[in-house]
């Protein structure tokens, strides 16, 4: 009984040092762009400063489920959010989105959008006011025209402000050159 008993206490003080994780109920809008890229309040110690000038690139090449938000655009507005939170001044980041393989229809037009959906049609592309969004906060788009070719997407076929590039290589290419650094994510 007594080996029991210690057991239970033993196993009962265990589970109360094992941390609270506060989850999805952690993350809240942002401020600069509140409709999308919710984020957490975190202590850090690796301190981000008012001054700090960001000039990130994004590679994308997965497709969002049909209907649904793109993850990689939605960390694009997070960035944005979270850096702005803790002080970046928004005119200091400067993002650019780089979509390849079936990422690239998730910037298309409804039109050409519908046409991609196997079996459900009617579904519409969320991203779209998301790519509004993010424009509206100076983010650039561009498609790899190689990828654009394979899936016969053509420039009047891509949402209002994301442009066609050579390819995704040459625009990763170009934007290194004017000091962008890879998201890894």
């Amino acid at each position: 009984m007594k080996i029991k008993t210690l057991s239970l206490i033993t196993a009962i003080s265990l589970m109360s040092a094992v941390p609270a994780f506060a989850g999805p109920d952690a993350f809240k809008q942002g401020q600069t762009i509140p409709a999308f890229g919710k984020i957490a309040e975190v202590k850090v110690d690796q301190p981000v400063y008012k001054h700090h000038k960001f000039k990130v690139a994004f590679d994308v090449n997965k497709q969002a489920e049909a209907g649904e938000l793109n993850r990689n655009l939605v960390s694009a507005a997070r960035f944005i959010n979270m850096h702005t939170a803790a002080g970046v001044k928004e005119k200091n980041i400067k993002l650019a989105i780089v979509l390849h393989g079936g990422a690239a229809k998730d910037v298309t037009r409804a039109k050409y959008y519908a046409g991609t959906q196997e079996g459900d049609s009617k579904k519409e592309n969320a991203n779209a006011a998301l790519v509004k969004a993010l424009r509206e906060h100076g983010i650039e788009f561009y498609v790899c025209g190689q990828t654009a070719a394979y899936y016969d997407i053509k420039n009047e076929d891509l949402l209002p402000g994301v442009k066609m590039a050579l390819s995704a290589m040459t625009a990763h290419a170009l934007l290194q050159q004017k000091g962008y650094t890879l998201n890894p994510f």
